[in-house]
């Protein structure tokens, strides 16, 4: 039975590569049958916040990466840690070492001066009582001889060697775990078979191996992942645009593509781009996860979100969308709109809309009782020449029964016939009257979603804005 687990330390929120590392755990758990563990690192008191915590499981929760077993925290498991230390200890596999820091500073020093290794000396691995009495640290004893390879399943094979390992601390004087120590107490404690995560942490696997191993433990598979690198082939980091998950939710992108977005930061299958989620747990597996480092590209993110957006039902981007209108005083709050009226509106803008932000934007002027204008669209199609032809257009939809795009459409033809003139001669003034802006889905559709009522009114109002200026 596969067994998994993503183990975030919440000193920030999700972050891009953590959901990434999260995303191909989960389908690994899903494409095996198997269990995924949501695991919080939370022992680093000074910079983990309840706030980040939340944070993460909401980035989680929003991108549908649902867990088995979980959220377990590090912070609820201190006991476990020493009892796990102790027992080593006892077995003569980690030891107590009494050195201070500004002993281990001073010899670090010396070491480096002499061209060796600056890793501890072993003064207290053999010791047989305490050298002082200050409270020790624990000390887990590496090998010192021979290599440590590890079989990845992405990079191959990996060897280190023995020689070039330290005896690690795993319990500091105050009785605190260490990361290294933690890891493996858990993956134990919680049975792992596979630790898939961030290739940053390769350097950490050799001194786990041992620890894995002197706990008794069958050492689980490990799959390091390529790092994710901006555009200039650095690290991933807020200069290079948002990075964190929370970021694209407010930003207004769907999480079923930022997952498809993220799946191929990596991982690909043929030539095929946009994958639904079934597929990803059909077709995942490491023999198609690259070596080398993805490079992340928000335009291309932007167009995928872009094809999310045209692939969702209106009704479920009305859904969708609601929060974003009332959050941004489109709608105000304690006004009813109708669902089926707000999907029409929606589907004739989503093929224009590569966010859920810029959809809600776009709605303003089928929603708002008048709309500002665009100034340069004002002065250019709001003048004498658009002046007789707006008021026309105004009386003969006035006596129109029925306000839909098809009777709309014979008006506008009438009119273009009987002045001799293109349609779009009137299409445009038109258009900037009701939307107040010179580009917007085909204006018989405009209209008829706008409304009678309120595209008689706006006509009205750009007929008086004209007059205004003569």
């Amino acid at each position: 039975m596969v067994r998994v687990r993503f183990a975030p330390s919440p000193t920030g929120h999700l972050h891009i590569g953590g959901a990434r590392t999260a995303l191909f755990n989960w389908l690994y758990a899903r494409h095996n049958k198997g269990t995924f563990i949501l695991r919080i690192e939370d022992t680093d008191k000074t910079r983990s916040t309840e706030d980040f915590i939340h944070s993460i499981i909401e980035g989680m929760e929003w991108l549908k990466l649902d867990w088995d077993e979980g959220p377990y925290r590090q912070t609820d498991r201190l006991t476990i840690y020493r009892t796990y230390a102790e027992g080593l200890v006892h077995d003569g596999k980690a030891y107590y070492c009494y050195c201070s820091p500004e002993e281990l500073e001073q010899r670090r020093k010396e070491a480096l001066a002499k061209g060796r290794l600056p890793k501890y000396d072993g003064l207290c691995r053999n010791l047989k009582k305490p050298l002082t009495e200050r409270k020790p640290v624990v000390r887990f004893k590496m090998p010192q001889e021979g290599e440590t390879v590890v079989h990845d399943l992405i990079r191959g094979r990996i060897v280190f060697e023995n020689s070039q390992l330290d005896d690690l601390i795993i319990m500091r004087s105050d009785g605190t775990p260490t990361y290294n120590f933690t890891v493996v107490v858990d993956d134990v404690d919680m049975s792992i078979t596979h630790v898939i995560r961030g290739d940053d942490h390769l350097n950490n696997t050799p001194k786990q191996i041992h620890i894995y191993r002197a706990l008794g433990y069958e050492v689980p598979s490990f799959a390091h992942l390529p790092m994710i690198l901006g555009s200039d082939k650095t690290r991933l980091s807020k200069r290079h645009g948002a990075t964190s998950v929370i970021a694209y939710k407010e930003a207004g992108y769907l999480p079923d593509a930022l997952v498809n977005y993220l799946v191929r930061l990596g991982w690909s299958y043929g030539d095929q781009e946009v994958f639904t989620r079934e597929e990803l747990i059909q077709y995942f597996s490491f023999e198609h996860v690259g070596k080398s480092s993805a490079v992340f590209n928000p335009e291309k993110l932007l167009w995928l979100n872009s094809q999310y957006i045209m692939g969702t039902s209106s009704k479920r981007l009305a859904e969708l969308v609601m929060p974003i209108l009332l959050k941004e005083n489109i709608v105000e709050k304690g006004h009813v709109i109708n669902t089926e009226w707000l999907s029409k509106a929606i589907d004739s803008l989503k093929e224009r809309s590569k966010t859920l932000i810029e959809l809600a934007h776009s709605l303003r002027y089928y929603i708002a009782e008048e709309v500002e204008y665009d100034s340069k669209a004002k002065a250019k199609f709001l003048n004498e020449k658009s002046y007789d032809l707006l008021r026309e257009l105004k009386e003969s939809l006035l006596n129109l029964n029925v306000f839909a795009a098809s009777e709309i459409e014979k008006v506008f033809v009438s009119l273009a016939e009987k002045h001799k003139i293109k349609l779009g001669k009137l299409a445009q003034p038109a258009r900037v009257a009701v939307t107040g802006r010179t580009e917007s889905p085909g204006i018989f559709e405009v209209l008829e979603i706008v409304g009678k009522e309120k595209t008689l009114k706006r006509l009205e109002k750009a007929i008086k804005t004209i007059e205004s200026l003569k």
